[in-house]
């Protein structure tokens, strides 16, 4: 029995919400690795975490948000919460491993193709491991061709926002980013889910797990709770609005001193007056 799939319960709400969600956690995270890029290489790693997980959190959130507007007429839906809790953990993980190969390696090149990818492939990851925590009394069916569009969508926005956020350009092109990233996850997740349907058991059955309702609250007290601890770390941080750093690092040239020169209270004499007082007593005659 082939089951009635119904992706917008709620109308546009659910989406928008998940969208804003799934850009306010990219702009965090980009934001940071923006930061890391500017700053010594002791302080890269904690940036660069902090931007991963916020990223992670953003998409693991606009993901279950999505999902509250998923039913199935014919069968109640149910999560699993390990599973669905170790989709968080797979995302942070993933979406860090790309996120630190920019941050070190530079945001071109190999490493921006390498970074964007496993990016994205975390992105996928977290969605079709969320989507595998859903207990119904039926069974999940995808189209191997939508899957595959979902995952090329996921990792092409994820390397053009990573790209974004290496060019240490200012505000502007951190939002753009995040508008990026936002894409990515949303577009990705709806591109998956037009290609999924669900074939329900003909003997009715029990399924066990949380409803969407029960897993709300913690959604919202524990990504929300560290996305808006992020927001307040980006916020009181001047180097990550400005987009670029307000010192500029010493040269060091041959010839060129590394400190300034240290002025002595002595008296000191030029070098010009010395000539002239030498040539001065040359002319002098002797014994005067």
């Amino acid at each position: 029995m082939q089951g009635t799939v119904d992706g917008f319960s709620y109308g546009l709400v659910t989406p928008l919400v998940a969208y804003l969600m799934a850009c306010l956690g990219g702009a965090l995270g980009l934001r940071c690795t923006t930061r890391a890029l500017l700053v010594a290489h002791s302080w890269r790693p904690g940036w660069l975490a902090l931007g991963s997980a916020a990223i992670g959190s953003g998409i693991w959130t606009m993901h279950f948000i999505a999902m509250m507007g998923f039913s199935v007429e014919e069968a109640p839906i149910h999560y699993d919460k390990a599973t669905t809790y170790a989709s968080l953990g797979v995302a942070i993980v993933m979406v860090g491993i790309g996120i630190f190969i920019v941050g070190y390696k530079g945001a071109s090149g190999t490493a921006l193709f390498t970074g964007g990818t496993i990016t994205g492939l975390g992105v996928a990851s977290m969605h079709y491991l969320g989507m595998a925590g859903m207990r119904l009394n039926g069974k999940l069916e995808y189209n191997t061709f939508t899957v595959a569009a979902s995952v090329v969508i996921a990792m092409a926005a994820a390397t053009a926002a990573l790209w974004a956020a290496g060019q240490v350009r200012g505000l502007m092109w951190s939002v753009g980013a995040s508008l990026v990233m936002g894409l990515a996850v949303s577009g990705m997740h709806y591109m998956g889910m037009a290609g999924l349907s669900v074939h329900l058991h003909a003997a009715p059955g029990s399924t066990s797990g949380d409803s969407p309702a029960a897993l709300l609250a913690p959604m919202l007290i524990g990504p929300l709770a560290f996305l808006c601890l992020a927001g307040v770390v980006v916020m009181f941080d001047p180097l990550m609005i400005m987009g670029k750093p307000d010192w500029a690092p010493a040269e060091h040239k041959p010839g060129v001193p590394a400190h300034p020169a240290v002025e002595h209270t002595g008296r000191r004499i030029p070098l010009r007056s010395r000539r002239d007082e030498a040539q001065r007593r040359s002319r002098t005659p002797q014994g005067r």
